[in-house]
């Protein structure tokens, strides 16, 4: 059978070796003059390749159509994905969060890895190749039109991924080319993205990380997201692992432009999550204690990171200079509080572009969850960031991504 695989990203590139190995011929097309260019980027160019865990935790990580994901994920779960990767000498870690990464730290490897297969199962591929439209008879989808003239085969597989980081390859033509012939396409919008702030505090802190604090979003009164780990200020806003995930539950709040115009959306950083209210008292009574004669600007230098005391301190309203003896109960309160509850409003979502994921894309509806074949046109397979599916960090999207294109291509 003659196998065209569109894309030549985590799935494109998984999908046609997983093809090849069933005795096809295979071509793959790729947009750019390179392949895996978006794994080289992934998690900071290290590459979380999937996640530690089972079932239950890749369906809590994904933000939109888990069920869709259960038949392909049963058929090459995350466990196959590391026991893959060790098999083409990418040996694995787990890290924190269970996230797993090559031991090199290097997303290339991954990348060359996969290149290595197709060459070893003859997969033909051409670079700088753009799709342009399909050739669809009878709604049989037969062939593709592409900048260097008509491919014909007996199957195709679309992987050519979201909008973000259009650099990478991923523009989104596609979508304008599958509406054409029938699919609903589900609104894209930035998925993994930072969060804008106009708040001083995030100019005030740019640079500055945070670990093991405690973020909670909420849309006016209601918590809508809740999470644990690691974040940094920036001048634009907030970023970072926790905070990325929490734009892809925010994104799909009904109104979100609406509520972050009118201030809505309030991120609540718990500074010192493992210390309940009383304990974090008593700890800064101690410090208190320590530095009683000192001014009050001065005595945070053990409890909290340089950079954030002064914040801090104008957030607690109490006087940089008020000597620590003469602060009252009340004011002791107020600085518990500040610490538990530092509140920036939220105001938007950075480009598109740069979002680690697309949420939206093909309505999975529109698409057999065993096989990944179109309900709409036949012939035509889908796998990876193309289809309406994203999950948090972690690992889970390009897991994602591996379980799709194999589902696609295992005839």
């Amino acid at each position: 059978m003659d196998v065209v695989v569109i894309g030549g990203g985590a799935a494109g590139m998984m999908a046609a070796i997983n093809s090849a190995k069933h005795q096809n011929k295979v071509i793959l097309i790729e947009k750019t003059s390179s392949l895996g260019n978006k794994i080289k980027i992934t998690g900071k160019g290290r590459c979380n390749i999937t996640f530690d865990g089972d079932i239950e935790d890749f369906e809590r990580n994904i933000t939109k159509n888990n069920k869709f994901m259960f038949s392909s994920f049963m058929n090459f779960s995350n466990k196959d994905t590391v026991d893959y990767f060790n098999s083409l000498g990418v040996k694995t870690k787990v890290e924190r969060g269970g996230r797993i990464f090559p031991q090199s730290d290097r997303a290339e490897d991954v990348v060359n890895a996969l290149k290595e297969e197709l060459k070893r199962y003859n997969v033909e591929v051409k670079y700088n190749t753009c799709l342009q439209d399909f050739i669809i008879e009878n709604n049989v989808l037969k062939g593709i039109k592409t900048n260097f003239g008509n491919i014909f085969a007996d199957k195709f597989i679309l992987c050519t991924g979201g909008v973000s980081y259009k650099n990478t390859g991923s523009s989104g033509e596609c979508f304008n080319i599958l509406k054409k012939h029938g699919h609903n396409i589900i609104e894209l919008k930035p998925g993994l993205i930072p969060l804008k702030s106009d708040d001083d505090i995030c100019k005030k802190l740019q640079g500055l990380t945070l670990k093991n604090v405690s973020l909670k979003i909420y849309d006016s009164q209601k918590l809508v997201y809740n999470s644990f780990g690691e974040m940094l200020f920036a001048h634009f806003g907030i970023t970072g692992p926790i905070v990325l995930s929490g734009s892809s539950i925010v994104n799909r709040l009904k109104d979100i432009e609406e509520k972050l115009k009118s201030n809505n959306i309030i991120a609540v950083i718990d500074l010192k999550p493992a210390l309940e209210v009383e304990v974090l008292d008593k700890r800064i009574q101690r410090d208190f204690q320590k530095y009683t004669n000192k001014e009050f600007k001065n005595s945070l230098n053990e409890l909290l990171p340089q950079k954030l005391i002064p914040v801090i301190v104008e957030k607690s309203g109490i006087s940089p200079d008020k000597k620590v003896h003469q602060i009252t109960k009340d004011e002791r309160m107020n600085l518990v509080n500040c610490i538990k509850n530092l509140k920036i409003v939220i105001n938007g979502f950075m480009p598109i572009d740069i979002a680690i994921v697309t949420c939206g894309g093909v309505d999975v509806k529109q698409v057999n969850p065993k096989t990944m074949e179109s309900k709409i046109v036949q012939n035509l397979f889908l796998a990876g960031e193309v289809l309406d599916v994203d999950a948090l960090t972690g690992g889970f999207n390009l897991q994602i991504a591996f379980s799709t294109a194999i589902a696609a291509s295992n005839d």
